[in-house]
């Protein structure tokens, strides 16, 4: 007997079409896909990395030089310690300028924790590069009377010659502060200069001085000498104090009283070292205003990306059709473009990150600071690309997701 025809089993059918799966999609696959936009298309890429690259640098650079400058004031303030006080005649009730008694100096090294006391005083004198100089062209100038112990007191160095001691203090020498050198265009001891109505021989010229910058338009003569040869009075104008570094706040609070005791609240205390702080704020404000044109500068380059992802998905609607007709999910397409959205992101990101190092390095080199670029600098940059490329490629997956296989492989 022929067996006849086997009848077709239409559960079995059934059970293979449930068996069906698409094909899922290992991370290397992902980032394999997501390259292939990358590299077909070198130039758009480039320019809209720029874009991002852009953003992050500014930010990063902006951080760091502020970084940078601070670790520079704090450098400083370690050199030149944060111990030094300074003690100025302050005004009276009716807004009179007081003087300190001459002999608040020798009252202030009387205090226990104070180490080092040092007085200058204000002189009517004034200070040309020669006897032909018009009076009326001082260069904003000052004469100051000085004590042998100020060059240590304040911190400052000698940029070439010697400071004022016993030789040269009760003689018509003088030394120059690094802003009355360059004035006077006198760099070079043993050249004279017209002070006060004679010659006095310039000895030493000063470096910068941080914690005394009144020091650097000055010309420093000997106390003895500003006596002998420019009327002075002997009243210092500015006494400066260095103290052991526990006890600055109890040595502020007893100055006013130990310098000028009859009244001594005509009489005004500060740190120097404050004022390098303030800046260091006072820049901080500057800098919070350039990181937000850094923030601008990356967001417009969010926008190119995408921008960029929308004009490829316009133009690869064939390659998205194909895909889908060959299996590919909706999940999956739109997991594609996030990917290339991303890695294009990722590249400026980290293009900027290395643009804003260097140019946080040279200019820090450049002015001799030491380089600091902040680690959360870094990590914020590199997330913010992340955030972006994300939010700039899911409008273009998605669109490219709803794509028909149909209607993408026809190109309308």
């Amino acid at each position: 007997m022929i067996p006849g025809p086997r009848k077709h089993d239409r559960r079995s059918t059934t059970n293979d079409r449930s068996t069906l799966r698409p094909a899922r999609l290992r991370p290397a696959d992902v980032l394999r896909l997501g390259g292939t936009g990358l590299r077909t298309r070198p130039l758009r890429v480039f320019l809209s990395a720029l874009g991002i690259a852009i953003g992050v640098a500014a930010m990063i650079a902006v951080v760091g030089i502020s970084g940078s400058g601070q670790a520079e004031v704090d450098r400083r303030l370690d050199a030149l310690g944060t111990n030094l006080l300074r003690v100025a005649p302050g005004a009276t009730l009716g807004g009179q300028e007081t003087k300190l008694p001459a002999e608040a100096v020798s009252m202030i090294d009387r205090i226990p924790p104070v180490r080092e006391v040092a007085a200058t005083g204000a002189l009517e004198a004034k200070v040309y590069r020669n006897d032909r100089i018009a009076v009326g062209r001082t260069g904003s100038l000052a004469v100051l009377a000085a004590d042998d112990g100020l060059l240590p007191a304040v911190g400052g160095r000698l940029r070439g010659g010697r400071w004022l001691d016993a030789a040269t203090a009760r003689y018509p020498a003088v030394v120059l502060g690094a802003t009355a050198a360059q004035r006077l265009d006198v760099y070079t001891p043993g050249t004279r200069v017209w002070l006060g109505g004679r010659w006095f021989s310039v000895v030493g010229v000063l470096d910068p001085v941080p914690l005394a910058p009144e020091l650097d338009g000055s010309a420093l003569v000997g106390w003895p000498a500003a006596r002998t040869y420019l009327g002075f009075d002997g009243h210092p104008s500015t006494v400066y104090v260095r103290t052991d570094d526990s006890a600055v706040a109890a040595v502020r609070a007893v100055l006013p009283a130990t310098a000028k005791p009859a009244k001594p609240g005509e009489v005004q205390v500060s740190r120097p070292s404050d004022a390098l702080a303030a800046r260091e704020a006072t820049e901080s404000t500057l800098t919070g205003l350039l990181l937000g044109l850094g923030g601008v500068a990356l967001l417009v380059g969010g926008v190119g990306v995408g921008n960029t992802m929308v004009i490829s998905v316009l133009e690869r609607r064939p390659e998205i059709g194909l895909r889908r007709a060959l299996g590919a999910t909706r999940g999956q397409i739109r997991t594609q473009f996030v990917t290339e959205s991303l890695l294009l992101s990722v590249i400026g990101g980290l293009g900027g990150t290395v643009l804003g190092t260097l140019i946080t390095a040279v200019y820090a080199l450049n002015r001799g600071w030491p380089t600091v670029v902040p680690v959360w600098a870094t990590a914020a940059g590199v997330g913010a690309t992340l955030l972006i490329g994300m939010l700039a490629g899911l409008y273009p997956a998605v669109r490219a997701s709803r794509l028909a296989p149909t209607v993408a492989l026809a190109g309308t």
